[in-house]
């Protein structure tokens, strides 16, 4: 299975050394959250009001748009931070070895962008349908992101059969699946952001993809 880790400590960052940096910086990030008693947290999760009395408008967050990646880098609590490092540490390197550090950066941070574009955009939908009682929308994690590696490993399982072990395709199946199952259980998680992030994950993926390499590799 692609997901077992059996690397030391050093070889891990030898091997994975922007997923290495992302975790780095998301521990160093939530510390500063804690010493600045939240401050960080409020300049850097993902806003948008619509409505709100004494603000200008921002219902999709273009006021502010570097919310859109620095909401990606800072979390709610231990909890939070330690299921989303966790996932990254395990689920991240084996992508990262295979398109380079560079596409998978790329990957990763507009996959996060995508999670909050869709929840930018449900929350709008929701509170013109008379859906949602509140103007404010706040979002922080991430989630979004590490979906996009999720949506990534998708379009293998589905279009590129061969390239995942048995093993490693049931695993996306069953993580995927309990992120719906866990939709119906906890109301405060923004699975907009998950969607987003898995279809900008697949979709990036699909572009970065490139078909003929495969078919010479598989035809050795």
């Amino acid at each position: 299975m692609i997901f077992l880790r059996y690397e030391s400590f050093r070889g891990y960052l030898k091997a994975y050394p922007v997923t290495s940096i992302l975790i780095v910086l998301n521990l160093i990030l939530f510390c500063g959250q804690a010493l600045t008693n939240d401050r960080l947290t409020n300049q850097m999760l993902f806003m948008q009001w619509n409505h709100v009395a004494g603000y200008p408008d921002n219902p999709y967050g273009f006021q502010e748009p570097w919310r859109y990646v620095t909401s990606i880098f800072v979390h709610s609590g231990l909890q939070h931070l330690f299921f989303n490092m966790f996932a990254l540490l395990v689920f991240a390197p084996p992508l990262e070895r295979l398109i380079g550090t560079w596409r998978y950066l790329v990957l990763f941070i507009v996959s996060g962008i995508a999670g909050n574009l869709l929840s930018a955009v449900m929350f709008i939908v929701l509170l013109s349908a008379g859906m949602s009682d509140v103007n404010m929308n706040a979002s922080l994690g991430a989630s979004g992101a590490i979906y996009g590696v999720y949506g990534a490993y998708l379009f293998m399982a589905l279009h590129r059969k061969g390239m995942m072990d048995e093993g490693s395709v049931k695993t996306i199946y069953m993580i995927l699946g309990l992120g719906v199952i866990s939709m119906l259980f906890y109301s405060n998680i923004n699975w907009y952001a998950h969607l987003g992030g898995l279809i900008g994950g697949y979709l990036l993926y699909a572009a970065m993809d490139n078909k003929e390499r495969y078919r010479r590799g598989r035809s050795r």
